[in-house]
């Protein structure tokens, strides 16, 4: 079973699924396999869910191991049970199910024998383990019968010490409670199944070594186990001298100090002057330079730690690059491809997720965690993202909080808002709290959406905005403002970043803390300032045009209702389904006998508009805007994002209109809109609810209908698409990619190659490992064929590396 993700493993398991951390610099998993295949057990089942890729290019099909693998990935996570099930053609015959990331050297023919002797159709291998509060305690008659079970119990419902190691011999039949497909458990769903009906349960106890790699402290002690016991020196290969081994390829240089037991990967260089001390772990290629000393630590593959280090019990992924005379505690846990800059200190217990950056001269005394997956920043395109209690913490966003006053301004005054969830409110909250540990003044505006934080950040004459919204279950997405209302730049996050990492705020004394100004109906006023802009209410309310409206925000769509209604405006308002587009509204508008259907996007910035036959939406909308304000008179010139389809210049240059261009990420496009006052622009790009306003004001006064606009708009065609790149390897290819031209060659953002049948524009994705393509043709052919050409040369490049 090698399905999980490894949550509690984490940063180890960032980028890693939970079965390929390496002990003693080799997947745990491949010391399963090596000890089924000691049994005579060569047909391996491997159940996948979470990064499967990773396992299945190691392992293969198995043969380099000599043994048949074959994999069976879900879709969705199924239990441990449903996994299992999920292999059904493969359960032919009595099976054994054992955890991808077990680290055991059990017995199993004397396991086995027991199953057969008893009888048994399900037998589960329990363990005694002294203290067995994170794990399911399973009790047992004196013939070994199993007769009750208690899941992670508190220590009053400790009645046994014997736990369930997650090894199980079963019987194929009985897995028929459940079909194909569906979500259960072992423990907490089957086995008490199988209690319940007296089928014949046994639990047999080993008494070799087995531990569950579920988290830091026991893979840690995973290690010093085996360092300990030389009964297990067998899976430490040959010593290199008593108490040291070195694979080949390893250099010890004259003066460095070993105290064994310690192990050295391939390749792997120990300078002169160097100090490694028992319990070490070092991985391959791995780099340790002079007047360093490790204690009690793992390192995996490609590390380098500079001179005059100090690391003590300390876990360390893989290409990370410790500079000089920095130190990490006990407890300290450094992911993947981060860099420590010279004379940094990382306190005990703190965690760094992947791709971080510590600057020189840090004290690290919290948790680095900020961003998904690989992302390399805390801030990402736009915002902060990650996933409540995980990412992000309550902790964190009082942080944040203070981090935001001490780079904007302590004693200035902040707009707070969320959407309509709970759990945006949490972090509001939290925020809030870091806010006014220095001396702001918190302006809490309820709960609303990001055009109407930016619209009261700029009314209150605030020194910044933050609206907090969450999508699905637990996402959370936190959104940080100028005094203009505008995404802040790029320098201001840094100095948050920095700022954080730090950790040195200069917070208030408790008499100059302010109290939180509550506004519950600020949106009342925000509706009024956008009907100042409109000129046809009269004309609206005669008219009475019939709306379908929806959005994935419930507050969104009562917001946009409640304002269309106020400028006479016949409103049906639908609840959104999971999955909608603009393409469905199109249907309820026809079916309805709708004049015009609106999407909101769920921040509230964007819409789609649809009038049944035409459906407007993404770059189609902005052009379709752009030309409306153009044509109006209202706009004299537009920011476009760098990467917008060139066309866009035809309509400019049709109305006697200036394009100027602008990076595409939010905080450029915006802040350039704002400092160049083109209102019309900001209403219609990003405030969906004053944006449909003002279309539907222009529609009825001019007497003109969606369609008529829609047919004016000239024709192109533009194409996107993601390439899948490893973050290590983007400059690699941006850089082969622009060497290779000379000429036709434009270096503003990204890559962008001027052709003769159109353009393209390589990007590479700030939060993902990718690069964004972008393609505009002169010909609907000529586009797809750009696109072809450069996807397919990305991917020979990326292949080649």
């Amino acid at each position: 079973m090698s399905g999980g993700m490894g949550t509690r493993l984490r940063p180890l398991t960032c980028q890693l699924p939970k079965p390929m951390v390496p002990i003693f610099n080799k997947p745990v998993m491949e010391y399963g396999i090596e000890i089924l295949k000691e049994y005579g057990i060569e047909d391996i089942a491997v159940t996948l869910y979470y990064l499967p890729n990773n396992i299945m290019e190691y392992f293969n099909d198995g043969k380099e191991f000599d043994v048949n693998i074959k994999y069976y990935i879900e879709n969705e996570p199924l239990g441990t049970g449903g996994s299992v099930k999920n292999a059904q053609e493969f359960l032919d015959n009595t099976f054994i199910v054992i955890s991808g990331d077990a680290f055991t050297n059990i017995n199993i023919t004397k396991a086995y024998e027991f199953h057969r002797e008893k009888g048994s159709k399900a037998t589960l291998v329990l363990k005694k383990e002294p203290i067995p509060l994170e794990y399911g305690v399973v009790i047992t008659d004196e013939y070994g019968r199993i007769i009750r079970f208690l899941e992670k119990p508190n220590w009053g419902e400790v009645f046994s010490d014997t736990i369930n190691t997650g090894i199980y011999i079963l019987e194929p039949e009985v897995l028929d409670y459940y079909k194909k497909g569906d979500n259960f458990d072992f423990s907490k769903d089957l086995f008490p199944r199988l209690l319940k009906d007296d089928i014949p349960m046994y639990g047999y106890i080993t008494e070799e070594y087995w531990c569950d790699v579920g988290d830091i402290s026991t893979y840690v002690k995973t290690h010093e186990d085996i360092f300990l016991n030389f009964s297990k020196d067998y899976l430490l290969e040959e010593e290199l001298y008593k108490g040291i081994w070195a694979e080949e390829g390893v250099t010890i240089e004259k003066g460095a100090r070993l105290y064994p037991p310690i192990y050295i990967g391939k390749n792997s260089l120990i300078k002169e002057g160097a100090i490694v001390e028992p319990y070490t772990v070092i991985g391959n290629n791995c780099v340790i330079k002079k007047g360093t000393s490790i204690k009690r630590s793992i390192l995996w593959d490609n590390v380098i730690v500079e001179e005059n280090c100090e690391i003590r019990k300390s876990v360390i992924c893989n290409k990370v690059h410790i500079d000089k005379r920095s130190r990490l505690f006990e407890g300290a846990v450094i992911g993947a491809n981060v860099k420590i800059d010279e004379d940094v200190t990382i306190k005990p217990d703190v965690k760094i997720w992947p791709y971080k950056t510590i600057d020189e001269n840090v004290i690290v005394r919290d948790n680095l965690i900020w961003g998904k997956g690989s992302n390399k920043k805390l801030f990402g395109y736009r915002n902060i993202s990650g996933v409540f209690n995980q990412n992000i913490t309550p902790e964190m966003a009082v942080s944040l909080g203070t981090a935001f006053a001490t780079v904007m301004g302590a004693k200035g005054s902040y707009i707070l808002s969320s959407d309509e969830h709970n759990l945006s409110k949490s972090i509001k909250s939290s925020l809030i709290s870091g806010l006014l540990s220095m001396g702001s003044q918190v302006i809490d505006i309820d709960n609303i959406s990001i055009p109407i934080c930016r619209f009261g950040t700029k009314y209150f004459n605030a020194q910044g905005g933050i609206h907090i919204s969450s999508y699905g279950v637990d996402e959370v997405y936190i959104e940080f403002m100028d005094e203009r209302g505008a995404n802040i730049d790029n320098n201001s996050k840094r100095k948050i970043e920095n700022s954080i990492l730090i950790g040195d705020f200069n917070r208030c004394f408790g008499d100059e803390i302010k109290g939180v100004v509550n506004i519950y109906n600020f949106a009342e006023i925000y509706i009024k300032e956008g009907k100042s802009y409109l000129k046809n209410i009269d004309k609206i309310k005669s008219k009475n045009p019939r709306i379908i409206i929806s959005s994935p925000s419930e507050n969104i769509s009562e917001l946009a209702k409640e304002c269309l209604m106020g400028i006479g405006c016949n409103i049906k308002k639908i609840p959104y389904e999971d999955g909608w587009t603009i393409e469905d509204i199109s249907k309820r508008v026809l079916d309805e006998d709708g004049d015009l259907g609106v999407l909101f996007s769920k921040n509230g910035e964007g819409i789609a508009l649809t009038d049944g036959f035409n459906n407007i939406k993404d770059e189609k909308y902005h052009l379709l805007t752009l030309s409306l304000g153009f044509k109006t008179g209202e706009l004299k010139e537009a920011v476009i994002p760098y990467n917008f389809p060139r066309i866009v210049e035809k309509v400019a240059q049709q109305y006697g209109g200036k394009i100027n261009y602008s990076k595409s990420n939010i905080s450029n496009i915006i802040g350039t809109i704002l400092d160049r006052n083109i209102e019309a622009q900001y209403i219609l790009n990003f405030d969906g609810i004053w944006a449909i306003g003002k279309i539907v004001d222009y529609l009825v006064g001019e007497n003109i209908a969606l369609n008529t606009l829609v047919q004016e708009l000239p024709e192109y065609f533009y194409l996107k698409k993601e390439i899948p790149c490893e973050w290590d390897d983007k400059g690699n290819i941006l850089r082969r990619l622009t060497e290779e031209r000379q000429y036709g060659i434009e270096l503003v953002e990204g890559v962008r190659f001027i052709e003769d049948k159109g353009w393209v524009m390589i990007l590479p994705d700030e939060e993902k490992p990718t690069f964004n393509l972008y393609v505009e043709g002169y010909k609907e052919e000529y586009a797809e064929e750009l696109c072809t050409i450069y996807n397919e040369k990305i991917k020979k490049m990326i292949k080649d590396l």
